[in-house]
């Protein structure tokens, strides 16, 4: 990969600078999604876009599409019911979801046909979506509006399902799903859209899907999470090395396809293992990640897997409760005091 100089943005302006980079890259990727356009987006993803890509000027118009940047209808089905056309008829669309939560709406179109068009064509059509958004707690939107809900697409052969941590992961992954001729669950935890940290400047900086990374070296266990949660396990880490105790961190970041090729080399390194995730922790990805791990790397075990996740109950509208709900450093602690 050329070198290239790096500039420090937050999570949601590199979000942002990889869908114009790719919009003026490719004239057949185009966004929509509920107030994406003069609104900004919920949570500011997509300013400027609309200004930039939303007039009908003519070296930026696809024929058919009078706009680059659509606002629609509330109605998710709608939504992805015609970007599932669309990337079948050869265009890229990104789907902004205005929480991940609504994508609940649209499971007919991502499961029974985003995931199954190219199976079920024999290879002869191809679906290249992109539906992303907020997944995960935000502050105080709910019950309604707190799903974290990456494990269940995580479940469907046909998708891929990513969940960065960082800024430079978001953006060089949400490069490769834009590029990947699969239909690609992209989630973006509210919880990191201000955080800083250094991003390529590169065009062609990619993130390649299916590869995890040691977030943070150690030797006596290993804390595993994606997104939001390896913040929590790098702070973890940090307090756990004062008492000298070494946490290595691994960042799954791909969760369909996963590469438990990492994570395993870690766990046979530090012969313990905890899970963190933000979903419900029953039924949770994490919970299948543990699985894989006691199924695999048994031998190398020194204790049972641990597992971190989310309160089994519906999000509380009140602060309080709300945090009480989410996996926190004190939980993960007291997962490894189990342990260690």
């Amino acid at each position: 990969m050329p070198t290239s100089t790096r500039v420090e943005i937050t999570y949601r302006e590199a979000v942002r600078h990889c869908i114009i980079e790719e919009m003026e890259r490719d004239p057949n990727v185009f966004i929509m999604g509920e107030d994406i356009g003069r609104y900004k987006g919920t949570f500011r993803v997509t300013e400027g876009l609309y200004d930039r890509f939303g007039s009908e000027r003519d070296d930026f118009i696809v024929p058919g599409i009078a706009r680059r940047v659509m606002d629609t209808p509330i109605v998710e089905p709608g939504i992805v019911g015609m970007a599932v056309g669309a990337a079948m008829a050869g265009l890229r669309p990104i789907v902004e979801m205005m929480t991940m939560s609504f994508s609940i709406l649209a499971l007919d179109q991502i499961i029974n046909h985003a995931a199954k068009v190219h199976y079920m064509t024999n290879g002869q059509a191809k679906v290249p979506l992109v539906i992303r958004g907020p997944g995960g707690a935000a502050n105080q939107l709910s019950a309604q509006h707190s799903h974290s809900l990456e494990g269940w697409f995580a479940h469907v052969p046909g998708l891929k399902v990513v969940a960065p941590s960082t800024p430079a992961d978001a953006k060089g992954m949400l490069r490769a799903a834009i590029r990947d001729d699969n239909p690609v669950i992209f989630t973006e935890s509210p919880g990191l859209y201000g955080i800083k940290g250094d991003v390529p400047e590169d065009p062609e900086f990619i993130v390649p899907f299916g590869k995890a990374k040691v977030a943070r070296e150690g030797h006596d266990l290993t804390l595993v999470a994606y997104s939001r949660m390896v913040h929590v396990c790098l702070s973890v880490a940090e307090k756990l090395a004062a008492k000298g105790v070494s946490a290595e961190v691994v960042d799954v970041r791909s969760l369909l396809p996963l590469d438990t090729s990492t994570i395993y080399a870690s766990v046979e390194k530090t012969h313990r293992a905890v899970v963190v995730y933000e979903d419900w922790k029953n039924g949770g990805y994490g919970a299948e990640i543990a699985a894989r791990i006691a199924e695999d790397c048994f031998d190398s075990l020194d204790s049972p897997v641990g597992r971190v996740g989310g309160l089994n109950v519906p999000m509380p509208y009140s602060r309080v409760l709300e945090l009480q709900c989410i996996p926190s450093d004190d939980d993960v602690l007291a997962a490894v005091d189990r342990l260690v």
